[in-house]
């Protein structure tokens, strides 16, 4: 048994009970949703580890949904959907979704990717499960001390944010902050392909594997001013990775140095 919640968003009341009978046979707490009204208010009343989300909820949208969740929490989404669209998959990965599964499905698959998506995704921070207060039992915040500032941006990855040069929220999946985070804590650093799949929690890497890749040219997207020509991070052939930009290391409370 494990200590692990997902939320299981699907209108089609079979497949909800399917998701339902399998995860709970594996152990997980299982709450279901079947509206945007029900799946924002379970985010913000309790503890949601992963979130398994339709793209077709009748009157709401699922990808306008993955970005709203996103807004409020960097807690994993899993993509369960009938449409095998390409733009679909790919718009959903950039909104913020951990992973992609296409129905129909076999069963086994969907634990495996969930088991997975957990397994590379970081906690998610205590103060996301609610404003604070008595009511809701919300635990204290997690602490915000460790700020990095890069290229007028600044990460706080114990919250798993990321201002961007605007000082608007900049929307990464737990994928994305976890590798951002391993380029902050080594700038100007040389990593290897197989260092950062080590890094970030994953296994081992051989030539053929493309995940470091892929996750590469999707946190470029989002913190590079132009991703077609990256500045910040850069590729080293034939080895790997470098974040050729300077990293500030914050003090609490603390605003980055200006630039001469």
């Amino acid at each position: 048994m494990t200590d692990q919640t997902i939320l299981v968003v699907e209108d089609d009341t079979k497949v909800s009970r399917l998701l339902r009978n399998v995860l709970e046979g594996e152990g997980f707490s299982v709450r279901e949703a079947q509206s945007r009204a029900e799946v924002l208010d379970a985010v913000v009343a309790g503890r949601i580890d992963l979130i398994t989300l339709d793209i077709q909820l009748g009157a709401d949208n699922g990808l306008e949904l993955a970005r709203e969740i996103r807004r409020q929490s960097s807690v994993p989404i899993v993509m369960v959907t009938g449409k095998d669209d390409l733009i679909d998959r790919v718009v959903g990965l950039e909104l913020g979704a951990d992973d992609y599964i296409t129905k129909p499905f076999h069963v086994r698959e969907v634990v495996a990717r969930i088991r997975s998506v957990l397994r590379r995704a970081p906690p998610v921070p205590l103060a996301e499960c609610a404003p604070p207060g008595p009511s809701l039992g919300c635990p204290p915040a997690v602490d915000d001390s460790r700020r990095f500032a890069f290229d007028g941006m600044i990460a706080t990855p114990d919250r798993l944010e990321l201002q961007d040069r605007t000082g608007g929220d900049c929307a990464l999946t737990s994928g994305d902050y976890r590798l951002l985070t391993v380029f902050l804590e080594r700038p100007k650093r040389v990593l290897s392909r197989d260092q950062l799949m080590d890094l970030i929690g994953g296994q081992a890497w051989s030539p053929l594997d493309r995940t470091i890749d892929n996750q590469v040219a999707r946190l470029r997207k989002k913190i590079e001013r132009n991703p077609s020509d990256p500045k910040l991070i850069k590729t080293v052939r034939g080895i790997g990775y470098t974040l050729a930009c300077d990293v500030e290391a914050l003090q609490p409370g603390a605003a980055p140095a200006k630039s001469a």
